[in-house]
């Protein structure tokens, strides 16, 4: 087993200086970029920390089972795609409002390339039936629902890998 779980480094925010912005708009933004940078990397230390643990916890069950290493290998590598997932989503969201920020005046430019960015979801993609690109359009308004079907995408994936490896080995 790998020694990391997720590789994701932290992502600093730098303050954006936005001189054509007033300072109320300037604070605010600035506000939402430090929010959502502290997020995000509290998300990759959580998964990190997090996922290190449940591997080995898996690892030790299955072992106890008598289950190959596969299946935990098989989880581990779908548990490692969604975490970096969750990163590169923020770090897309992150990097979509700073280029619209660096506009000469991001106030008055037209949102339809901003909403255009948000909704394309790039190196994003799950094979077979993780949702699709409308899921995550639809996360940048409802990030909570994403997270959702991702959950239950991971369980029936889970139960249906659990499955087949019952039916090949049969009872002990």
């Amino acid at each position: 087993m790998p020694s990391m779980f997720l590789e994701g480094k932290p992502r600093e925010f730098t303050p954006m200086a936005l001189p054509q912005l007033a300072n109320d708009a300037r604070e605010a933004v600035n506000a939402a970029l430090k929010a959502m940078s502290a997020w995000r990397n509290e998300m990759a230390d959580t998964n990190e920390r997090n996922g290190k643990r449940v591997i080995e916890k898996m690892s030790e069950a299955a072992t106890t089972l008598g289950w190959p290493q596969q299946i935990v290998e098989a989880a581990s590598t779908q548990m490692q795609h969604l975490a970096e997932m969750q990163i590169r989503a923020m770090d897309h969201l992150m990097d979509t409002w700073e280029e619209q920020l660096k506009l000469p005046n991001p106030k008055t430019a037209s949102p339809s390339a901003m909403l255009s960015k948000l909704k394309s979801s790039p190196g994003l993609d799950f094979a077979g039936a993780w949702p699709g690109a409308e899921a995550f359009q639809n996360a940048a308004t409802n990030p909570f629902q994403l997270w959702m079907q991702l959950g239950e995408q991971w369980q029936k994936s889970w139960t249906d890998m659990m499955s087949a490896w019952s039916t090949t080995t049969g009872p002990h």
